[in-house]
């Protein structure tokens, strides 16, 4: 009995001397800007499963538009809350690979590890689960044997074999690297904000095989503009100030709200206003797009347009 009660408690008190245990779950998802015509994502599992080949590997998305670190901070940010705590993520989308930028796992508060350059990716992800702590991956130690000569394919030979290290229980948080301070490299952008007559955000990211838009504005900030379903809309879309689109619409409850290539305001499944044409692209008829120069304002339409 004494000898059972031992082995329990020496790892225990190692947690407590230490910090939070690995990752348990061997769980690592994988995104990126590579897509998947060539084998670039098919070597990042191969080197995380030459580390533990009991690990389980799912992908995110390998669609990314390339260098768009915004949009790869945005699916981090949507898709990570439905991952159990202690999955390790994997993101790479680099366009300063091989330069000075740091190689990085920042765990957050809700227990995820993120495994990236600090470019921004980090943005949404920080702010919305917290920073519980950041380390800076220590390439001496975590970087796969036989690549020191490569700078430019980080995401194998650096992050992915990290990743599966903490993944695996090979290595604790505390032996990625040295600790940094709670802070990340943020891209600017125009948060939710209200005033007395209309709303303002950003337009984060399209639903890209419908061509709808997707802004950070929540439900609650139109009930506190009185704005309920049935009512019309002033909508207003800048890129960098610039107006692009301009119009009144209907806020609706589904698609089929309005006839066939009208435009609408819904809810999406995130809870945030979005717009779209009924059975037609919005983004592309009205050339607007996403990232963090797009912004939105809407007030409650003063008339209801005939």
């Amino acid at each position: 009995m004494f000898k059972s009660t031992r082995f329990f408690v020496i790892p225990f008190i190692a947690i407590l001397i230490y910090g939070q245990a690995p990752a348990q779950n061997k769980i690592v998802v994988f995104q990126s800007d590579f897509g998947l015509k060539d084998g670039a994502v098919s070597a990042m599992k191969g080197v995380a499963m030459k580390v533990d080949s009991s690990l389980k590997l799912f992908d995110l998305t390998h669609e990314i538009p390339a260098y768009n670190i915004w949009e790869a901070a945005y699916r981090l940010e949507q898709t990570a809350p439905y991952w159990p705590s202690g999955t390790v993520f994997v993101s790479v989308v680099d366009p300063g690979v091989g330069t000075n930028r740091q190689s990085v796992v920042l765990k957050t508060k809700a227990g995820h590890y993120i495994v990236t350059p600090d470019n921004g990716t980090l943005t949404l992800i920080a702010q919305s689960e917290g920073i519980a702590a950041i380390r800076q991956i220590d390439e001496s130690i975590n970087r796969r044997k036989g690549s020191e000569k490569s700078y430019t394919f980080h995401g194998r030979d650096v992050y992915a074999y990290t990743a599966a290290r903490i993944a695996a229980g090979v290595i604790s948080f505390e032996q990625v690297g040295k600790l940094l301070p709670n802070e990340v490299i943020s891209i600017p952008y125009q948060s939710p904000s209200i005033s007395q007559q209309s709303t303002k955000g950003t337009i984060p990211i399209l639903d890209i095989q419908y061509g709808n838009v997707w802004t950070n504005i929540g439900d609650s900030l139109l009930k506190s503009l009185q704005i309920n379903l049935g009512d019309w809309m002033d909508v207003t879309i800048y890129q960098n100030n610039k107006k692009i689109y301009e119009g009144s619409m209907p806020y609706v409850s589904t698609f089929g709200a309005v006839k066939k290539m009208k435009p609408l305001a819904y809810i999406n499944s995130l809870m945030q206003v979005s717009f779209a044409l009924n059975q037609a692209s919005f983004s592309e008829k009205y050339h607007v797009y996403s990232g963090a120069e797009w912004t939105v304002e809407i007030k409650k339409s003063v008339k209801r347009p005939s």
